[in-house]
């Protein structure tokens, strides 16, 4: 190995290192920060040049990524997620329809739209419905997270490894909805009945509720536009309209409104992320550039990548320790040399996001949620989430996997 590999193999190392653990002890570097000081050191050991490096950024998984927050923001500030999420739970009457509203209703908002911003919505709404019915909010706030993560398995605008999937591999949005859809179904069924069974003494209470859900100022114009470019990218997704594109238009033309005022909208991008994914984007070229000669390529072979179930499941532990956006740019270079890439994209999308619900650190979806239940009061613990977790991951990678393998 020359001395430029070295170096090449300790920035990757270090770097998805800082980004699995989340910082760098004394210093004040977060995810974003460290994908970037690892972009910025490839770079500067000549990995890559400039034009180089603006190459290896996949510009279309930024830019839809960024559309989306764009529409997603409007959504939330509009009040019309609050507006859907009160209705649907207010006609909830009882502790397990409860359950069965929270569970759809974000499974299929995440589905459509980015699984993390559809939990910052409603994370809250759970918090205060169980609280003013006097209910235990942890049952519900595992599933807001869970059913968000296996919901947003159906499409490729569902998260953000999806999202880099869709980039890398080609795949059209109809061609993977059709095949992970039923995935996503089977995971929104398995999230019920499992939450059921492990916390059934929450749901053997009869009890007759009357939630009400403070919804806050609405504004019903910018609440129809948003439905109608909603609908408009649907059909443009499905159409096959290249999703960046598609997002890219619709979020500009919410833009256009004299009732919401920029700053509102900005305030509610995740900055920090875009810059994650464009500094992992050239840690990883570098590595690729340096490292990966035909030979490491070819030894995916070895692995046995080929198979579907040994693909999901070295899918699965690398998110779990790397997590998944990381995972899935991770298996980048070896994908394309496998007999069948498009089968091994969308296992690689299938685990990478239903690996996420095996403990509480899993996805950024499950913090979120745990991090509103703290701020209420109403802690969700590591254990009281793995009880659900454990079996929910294994019922639907074993599905998942099976269906993908058919």
């Amino acid at each position: 190995m020359t001395a430029m590999g070295a170096a090449a193999l300790l920035i990757l190392v270090l770097t998805y290192a800082g980004v699995a653990v989340g910082r760098v002890p004394g210093l004040r570097l977060d995810r974003a920060g460290i994908a970037l000081l690892g972009g910025a050191a490839m770079i500067a050991i000549g990995a890559l040049d400039m034009e180089d490096a603006y190459r290896a950024i996949s510009f279309d998984t930024i830019t839809l990524l960024l559309g989306m927050m764009i529409v997603v923001a409007h959504l939330k500030v509009s009040g019309a997620f609050r507006a859907l999420g009160g209705f649907a739970i207010e006609h909830a009457h009882a502790p397990f329809m409860l359950l069965v509203m929270v569970t759809l209703l974000t499974g299929v908002l995440s589905a459509f739209l980015v699984n993390d911003a559809i939990c910052l919505v409603m994370a809250p709404i759970v918090v205060h419905v169980t609280r003013v019915i006097n209910r235990n909010p942890v049952p519900y706030l595992i599933a807001t997270a869970t059913a968000s993560n296996c919901g947003s398995v159906a499409t490729l605008t569902g998260n953000p490894q999806n999202m880099v999937i869709g980039a890398l591999s080609g795949i059209s949005y109809p061609a993977f909805s059709a095949a992970l859809a039923p995935v996503a179904l089977f995971g929104l069924v398995a999230v019920i009945v499992i939450i059921r069974i492990v916390y059934h003494a929450e749901f053997s209470r009869k009890a007759e509720l009357s939630p009400e859900v403070y919804r806050g100022r609405m504004l019903p114009g910018q609440v129809l536009k948003a439905v109608v470019v909603c609908i408009g990218l649907a059909i443009a997704f499905f159409a096959g309209v290249p999703v960046a594109k598609a997002a890219l238009i619709g979020g500009a033309i919410l833009l256009l409104t004299r009732a919401i005022k920029p700053e509102r909208i900005y305030r509610e991008i995740d900055g920090p992320l875009l810059f994650m994914f464009a500094g992992l984007f050239i840690v990883v070229a570098g590595a690729e550039k340096t490292l990966l000669t035909p030979d490491i390529v070819a030894s995916a072979k070895d692995l046995g990548l080929n198979d579907v179930w040994r693909l999901s499941g070295f899918t699965a532990v690398l998110s779990n320790i790397m997590s998944n956006v990381p995972a899935v740019l991770a298996l980048k270079p070896f994908v394309p040399g496998l007999e069948n890439p498009e089968r091994a994209w969308l296992v690689v999308a299938m685990s990478s996001t239903m690996a996420g619900n095996f403990t509480l650190l899993g996805s950024v979806a499950n913090l979120i949620v745990a991090e509103h239940a703290r701020v209420s009061g109403k802690p969700l613990g590591f254990i009281a989430f793995f009880k659900v977790g454990l079996p929910l991951t294994l019922v639907t990678l074993l599905a998942g996997t099976a269906w993908l393998a058919a």
